[in-house]
């Protein structure tokens, strides 16, 4: 299978789901960007953590949303990587004064991509 315009639309379009779902604190969204499984890894406080994404969408509707904090919106694509029907999305954003860069992977379902998983960095 190969890479094109439309896997590349599709997969755009899942993360900018992503970015307005944590801007907006819409885990409705963030539900439609991400595959149900899904889980988070990286490092808070200077641990290793897990997140499965129930525990993750509890606490995006659990804090403010950045946009009721005044919180410019920055968040964008740095690269994308497709192979067949996976691929690997790094981005850049900032969320609660926190700038964040996460590696997604995303995988095709049937028709859309969904991200599998989110492995983040945040400068302190």
């Amino acid at each position: 299978m190969a890479q094109n315009a439309s896997d590349l639309e599709s997969i755009s379009q899942t993360i900018h789901l992503y970015f307005e779902g944590m801007y907006h604190s819409d885990t409705e969204k963030l539900k439609r960007a991400f595959h149900p499984q899904a889980s988070l890894y990286g490092y808070l406080e200077g641990e290793l953590v897990i997140i499965p994404l129930d525990n993750w969408l509890a606490h995006v509707r659990g804090v403010p949303a950045p946009v009721e904090n005044g919180e410019e919106y920055d968040m964008k694509i740095v690269s994308t990587d497709v192979t067949g029907a996976v691929a690997v999305v790094k981005v850049a954003d900032l969320y609660l004064g926190k700038r964040f860069t996460d590696y997604l992977s995303l995988v095709k379902a049937e028709d859309h991509w969904l991200i599998v998983n989110k492995v983040f960095h945040y400068d302190a």
